[in-house]
């Protein structure tokens, strides 16, 4: 039966174990979170000897799995056994391996807590081992959030810390992270490790452990894209080119992008008021004046002229097209048409469509 993450760590927490669990899909951050506390609270630390295995896809079959399912466990109530990594399981899909799966789903060992860890995709829904898997396991499937449902993932994991945030810093770590929830977990337990009894998390404690410069950043590249600062502009490239393992190039041109095709979705909106561009903007409303003053200083068919450039750019730093140019110069080119209002007619790069 499928449930959500939040249910099955409730069951979990309340020592209410099933005797298989099978978790699956495009984000591991979930699967890992549950397969880990299973592995740390199930057992006694005395019981775990004997009785809890982790084993790897890639070295296991089906027929290997079960005979560790079907042993009893010592000195225990329990045994546990994980199988990380089962999308590896060499015979998982092949006929006998879930002929013999689906039967051991039908009637598992009551004592036996046995864990799948089937990352990256999900078991084919059309095939009798997942209508099997379904009725008989505790059944996770996990998607990859939206960029626009990262935010809120944010707000909501810090919350659950007791802790209290700004928009701002949420929106700082969302984009500067991005939709991997490992890593956003990960940055936000270390910044609980540095802050003060009943501190908030606001944009300088985001910017001073995270490892974002607070001049030098992609956001404040942004601004001065706007403001058509030439000057700092080019001082931001500067830094970029001066700590690049720091600064990819592609993460910043998805952040431009995303940017630019919003200010084009509010061109090309009826009200552009701004209470209008404030609920456009969901949980970004915030910086709402900033956009509005963007719709002034970028016209809608020098919006259109800039999303091809950065789009031309990403070709470029991909190798895709432009040769060997260094990150730095891509960049550089880019600035400078966005700032000087090249019209996409005059410039020398292949036609996107």
């Amino acid at each position: 039966m499928a449930y959500t993450p939040e249910d099955i760590l409730e069951q979990l927490k309340k020592r209410q174990f099933a005797p298989i669990y099978f978790l699956q899909g495009e984000e591991p951050y979930y699967i890992d979170l549950i397969a880990d506390y299973i592995e740390q609270h199930a057992l006694q630390e005395h019981e775990k000897g004997f009785n809890q295995v982790v084993v790897y896809g890639k070295d296991v079959d089906v027929s290997t799995i079960l005979l560790q399912a079907k042993r009893f466990p010592m000195m225990s109530d329990r045994q546990v056994v994980i199988v990380k990594e089962a999308q590896s399981v060499q015979d998982l899909e092949k006929e006998e391996g879930m002929r013999q799966l689906e039967a051991y789903l039908q009637n598992p060992l009551p004592s036996t807590i046995l864990v799948f860890c089937h990352k990256y995709k999900s078991l084919d829904g059309r095939k009798v081992l997942a209508k099997a898997v379904n009725k008989h396991a505790v059944l996770l499937t996990t998607k990859k959030l939206y960029e626009n449902q990262v935010p809120a993932w944010v707000g909501n994991y810090i919350k659950s810390k007791g802790l209290q945030t700004t928009q701002k810093a949420v929106l700082l770590l969302s984009e500067f992270i991005g939709a991997d929830l490992s890593r956003l977990s990960n940055e936000i337990d270390k910044l609980l490790i540095n802050l003060k009894p009943g501190q908030t998390i606001d944009e300088r404690v985001v910017q001073e452990n995270v490892g974002i410069s607070k001049e030098y950043n992609i956001f404040e590249l942004q601004t001065a894209l706007i403001a058509q600062d030439a000057l700092k502009a080019n001082r931001i490239i500067h830094y970029f080119e001066a700590n690049p393992k720091n600064n990819p190039l592609i993460p910043n041109l998805s952040l431009l992008f995303s940017f630019f095709t919003k200010l084009l979705c509010l061109h090309m909106a009826s009200d552009k008021s701004e209470a209008a561009v404030k609920k456009s903007l969901g949980n970004r409303a915030f910086l709402a004046k900033e956009y509005m003053h963007a719709l002034r200083v970028f016209p809608i068919q020098r919006t259109i002229d800039i999303i091809h450039f950065i789009r031309v750019a990403d070709l470029q730093v991909k190798g895709i097209t432009g040769g060997n140019m260094a990150e730095a110069e891509i960049l550089r080119e880019l600035v400078f048409k966005i700032l000087h209002a090249v019209p996409r007619t005059l410039a020398t790069q292949p036609e996107i469509i």
